[in-house]
């Protein structure tokens, strides 16, 4: 590899060349400099690969339960300094091999789901994982190859512009693409930080980009000790510096009086909750949890508390309700199965009771979990799992505003919250954010608390407060700036109760969404390859 490196230098054109940094000069000692370099050197065999490796699987504790933050940087910049001393290929294996370790160790709770409590075999189970894992472990790999092709580019540039800029352009891809998965993007670890301040302009995949840049940074400094100092170091600095002064800007205003919620968290077994001879049973629970709780202005129900077709449970339960509403002035919002007979029509629903009605319709679906894509090709896969209530239609958008508490609130189930465009859809003029969940499916996995950082990163990203039910926790009341307020713990059977500010107002990324984001990254990641391409030539 070193042979080759030297070999490389010595096609790049010496007479007339600039000696401006980013030059083809310039590339030239940069790559010189590679070559001399000890840690470099380990790199570019085996060892690379199994820093890679490490560097995926370190990077999940940088996220929640365990938010050891600075290995969001320090992880990827390892996997940065690894691809610096590799081809197309190499680069590409190395990225695969970092999205093992990622994916294989965060996203291991697939496992659960499919085989606990959705009655895969573990077999079956385990060979579904191992390929979901691959088949997300192939979006880092077309970062590694990508980001191979800027090779000419001088060693800084490539690490702490292009690279970046690829890594976040192939995060936003990996959150749209096939309905979408933005699980463990990078920014989500920073909710906690000052970087966190770039979210309300430009959300989530701004937060990637400026943590992504700040790997590239360190990765820099670490093959550039004579510009650690004048350039990598206080460059890291400002860019965490712009993070805490965007995260200053005020963008929402309170809307009126604080609201009282309750958030009704029955941590109902899976195995029993769609059982018809238990339905009674549990539905008395949500009663009796909402009648001894303080008094609120919003009861929250968890997404599907009502665990069957709400016109069957409805005349039962909607006189109770109603009697609990009259006497604490109070409304209720309850996760439930809505249906259409005539039209044969299912929905995962959410209604609003009390002083005014209304119902939201989950619109966006999880695979096989709640919709069989190719139907006509997997039929027999839902057949043969048993999951129930496996297929719902999408809501049409309407009704993604619901008034209850005297607000409009923006609703959304499960892990609609994930994507942030999705929750953006009811502002500005919904003034809190209501989000009702069934974590059960995660058991005691890291995914309950993964999805209530994203929740957070939502919160900060739309300047609204957020109230979380969910069936096993945590549920979680959280502010506009992110800060969780109050949270239960997992499977105990609580009702959750906070205060919340209604706010009004638009922040940035309210109003435009990923567009800026993304046509930033188009247009950093085209003028460089242009550049790189010139000096290829």
């Amino acid at each position: 590899m070193r042979l080759s490196l030297v070999r490389r230098r010595r096609t790049f054109p010496r007479d007339g060349a600039s000696s401006m940094p980013g030059s083809s000069v310039q590339a030239t000692r940069d790559a010189s400099a590679l070559t001399d370099n000890p840690l470099v050197v380990r790199l570019s065999g085996a060892g690379g690969d199994v820093v890679a490796l490490a560097a995926g699987a370190l990077t999940v504790l940088a996220f929640a339960p365990f938010a050891l933050f600075p290995l969001a940087l320090l992880a990827p910049a390892a996997l940065f300094l690894s691809w610096t001393v590799a081809g197309v290929r190499r680069a590409a294996w190395r990225g695969f091999l970092y999205g093992v370790g990622l994916f294989g160790a965060g996203v291991s709770w697939v496992y659960v789901s499919l085989h606990t409590y959705g009655n895969m075999p573990a077999p079956l189970a385990v060979g579904a994982v191992i390929l979901f894992v691959a088949g997300m472990a192939l979006y880092p790999a077309l970062v590694g190859a990508l980001q191979a092709r800027f090779a000419r580019l001088a060693t800084g540039t490539r690490l702490a512009l292009a690279t970046p800029a690829l890594w976040t352009l192939v995060e936003w891809v990996r959150g749209w693409f096939l309905t979408g998965f933005p699980w463990l993007n990078l920014g989500y670890s920073q909710t906690d930080t000052p970087l966190a301040g770039f979210a309300p302009w430009v959300g989530v995949y701004g937060v990637s980009l400026a943590a992504a840049m700040s790997a590239g940074l360190i990765a820099a400094a670490v093959l550039e000790p004579k510009r650690r100092w004048k350039r990598h170091a206080p460059l890291l600095v400002l860019l965490w510096c712009l993070g805490w002064f965007a995260g200053q800007v005020s963008w929402a205003q309170p809307a009126g009086a604080p609201v009282k919620v309750a958030l009704v968290q029955a941590a109902v077994p899976l195995a029993i909750k769609w059982r018809p001879e238990y339905r009674s049973a549990i539905v008395d629970t949500y009663v009796r949890l909402s009648e001894s709780a303080p008094r609120a202005d919003l009861y929250v129900w968890p997404e599907a508390a009502v665990p069957g077709y709400f016109d069957q449970v409805a005349p039962h339960l909607l006189p109770r309700l109603d009697r609990i509403a009259q006497e604490r002035n109070a409304d209720f919002l309850l996760g439930t199965i809505e249906r259409d007979v005539a039209a044969r029509t299912y929905y995962n629903s959410v209604y609003a009771l009390g002083g005014t009605q209304g119902v939201y319709r989950k619109r966006h679906l999880v695979p096989f979990g709640e919709y069989l894509p190719l139907p006509a090709v997997l039929g027999w896969l839902i057949d043969y799992l048993h999951i129930p209530m496996s297929n719902f239609s999408p809501g049409d958008g309407a009704g993604s505003v619901v008034q209850a508490a005297g607000q409009p609130i923006g609703v959304s189930v499960c892990y609609e919250d994930a994507f942030g465009e999705e929750i953006i859809r009811s502002l500005p003029d919904a003034t809190l954010l209501v989000n009702v969940s069934e974590d059960a499916w995660f058991g005691d996995s890291l995914a309950p608390h993964q999805r209530l950082q994203m929740a957070r990163m939502r919160a900060i990203e739309s300047a609204r407060p957020m109230a979380r039910a969910a069936n096993t926790g945590p549920s979680a009341i959280i502010d506009h700036r992110g800060a969780v307020l109050a949270r239960s713990p997992q499977f105990t059977r609580q009702v959750l109760t906070g205060e919340v500010l209604p706010m009004s107002g638009s922040t940035a990324y309210a109003r435009y969404g990923n567009a800026v984001i993304v046509v930033l990254l188009v247009a950093i990641v085209a003028v460089l390859g242009v550049l790189a391409h010139r000096r290829r030539r």
